[in-house]
């Protein structure tokens, strides 16, 4: 039974290409390899929804997709502007379409801003890399979105913005001492977003890329010591891509099983999949 996904790219035409530059695909379409990968009877269309002329495929409504997914983004939610307002205007309406909506890291902030939540620029700083030590909150253990985490446990991710106030109703899932929201749930008109702040679609060699892309400024910030160090890190993400296990690599960079295995480093995706996009397929056959 085929599955219909629509994949919203959160990056402007200019940010677009430049991530194609480093990583080789734009995030859209390294997100929809990723699902293709866990669901080989999938269908994707990729809706460019920071372009002012972009639009859905002739003739089809969200209504008519199994599921949406959100990708991450270089822009910041409270800059505002045509391209970011397009996309809470656009999750709004997937919330209303019934259609079960995922969002990772930018993905998250627009759902939660599209229902009312407060994005705001983290005051700890950027977390980039891994993630550490995110922890299910009570409402989150037992939740089918972490079904499969352990605890505590890590993650990809790159953000700077985070969400300071979750919309009314909310479910708070998961977060960690970067971020208290890290997992969440949100029922808003209709319809149900499941998020994360990470990335559990990315490959080590998609955040190597955009380490090498920022690793200048990631110096200046202080979240390296020196840009050295960011390259050095980066290329070792992007060594264990291609090697599985050089002798000690893994342990030198500070990455875990969760992290490596792509299996459990995709346990969301997957979770999504099988508790909300295949069951809405079924009723809809």
């Amino acid at each position: 039974m085929t599955l219909r996904l629509l994949i919203i790219e959160g990056n402007v035409r200019a940010d677009r290409d430049a991530y194609s530059a480093g990583f080789g695909r734009t995030a859209s379409e390294a997100y929809a390899a990723t699902l293709a990968e866990l669901a080989p009877d999938v269908v994707t269309d990729i809706c460019l929804a920071a372009d002012a002329d972009e639009a859905l495929p002739f003739g089809v409504t969200l209504a008519d997709y199994d599921g949406v997914f959100i990708t991450g983004s270089s822009l910041n939610v409270y800059d505002g502007g045509p391209a970011i307002e397009r996309q809470i205007a656009l999750a709004r309406a997937v919330f209303a379409s019934g259609t079960p909506m995922f969002g990772s890291c930018w993905g998250l902030q627009v759902a939660s801003a599209a229902a009312g939540g407060v994005v705001a620029r983290n005051p700890r700083g950027r977390e980039i890399g891994v993630a550490r030590a995110i922890r299910p909150t009570p409402t989150g253990v037992g939740h089918p979105l972490l079904a499969g985490r352990t605890a505590p446990f890590e993650a990809l991710c790159s953000h700077i913005d985070y969400v300071a106030t979750v919309p009314d109703g909310s479910k708070v899932l998961a977060g960690n001492a970067m971020s208290e929201v890290q997992a969440i749930e949100i029922v808003f008109e209709g319809g149900l977003f499941w998020g994360v702040q990470y990335h559990p679609e990315f490959s080590l060699a998609e955040i190597a890329a955009i380490v090498v892309r920022r690793a200048a400024a990631l110096a200046r910030e202080g979240v390296f010591p020196t840009e050295q160090d960011a390259l050095n890190f980066a290329a070792g993400l992007a060594r264990l891509e291609r090697e599985p296990a050089p002798r000690g690599l893994a342990e030198r960079l500070g990455l875990g099983p969760e992290v490596l295995d792509p299996g459990r480093r995709r346990l969301e995706l997957v979770n999504f999949l099988e508790h909300q996009v295949r069951p809405r397929r079924a009723r809809r056959a």
